[in-house]
């Protein structure tokens, strides 16, 4: 895990190293920065991420700072899982990616995920009874694990023993941000 400061503030943004919606990774990290959190940013592998615009078009790559495998739960205070239909499809099926957002569910730590993000949430059985959003598409995934779709441009469901925030697209992450802002506050 990255050495931080031990009074600094961290997050953990997990992804992997293609696929991922530019936007959903860069504006969760710099909002998370410029509130004073040091943010790592894990991978499956380690390795830079290539992200996508609208999951077509090349976007800017964004460097790793560790893998997913080195990364724990403690000392983090939120975990956001960003979109693309690649990255989120890809991370729902990585044993590393699933053990850190059951743990973070565990520790009663936030998790935001935003776009194709809550299919990992899904996988991980952490949807039950629960109220989110998300791309419209996961909306019977949603419902299929026993959570309430709603087409909003963001939800937080604060009624388990962790809050769990979700957004829909990119156009939602001004939205998406600010509620994470609340829930850190």
């Amino acid at each position: 895990m990255n050495e931080q400061n031990a009074d600094q503030k961290s997050a953990l943004i997990i992804a992997t190293s293609y696929g991922v919606e530019a936007n959903e990774l860069l504006a969760p990290q710099r909002y998370l920065e410029g509130a004073g959190y040091a943010v790592t940013v894990a991978t499956p592998d380690g390795e830079d991420i290539r992200t996508l615009v609208s999951d077509k078009d090349p976007g800017p790559t964004v460097p790793a700072t560790s893998t997913l495998a080195d990364v724990d739960v403690e000392g983090h205070a939120v975990l956001v899982v960003p979109g693309g239909t690649l990255n989120a499809d890809s991370l729902r099926l990585d044993a590393d990616a699933l053990r850190l957002v059951k743990g973070f569910a565990e520790a009663g730590t936030p998790i935001a995920a935003i776009c194709h993000g809550p299919w990992l949430a899904v996988e991980a059985d952490l949807v039950e009874g629960r109220t989110l959003t998300s791309y419209a598409s996961l909306r019977t995934d949603i419902s299929n694990a026993g959570g309430s779709w709603v087409d909003e441009p963001v939800a937080v469901d604060d009624t388990g023993s962790f809050t769990l925030i979700t957004s829909r697209t990119p156009e939602d992450l001004e939205q998406f941000t600010a509620a994470i802002g609340e829930h850190l506050a």
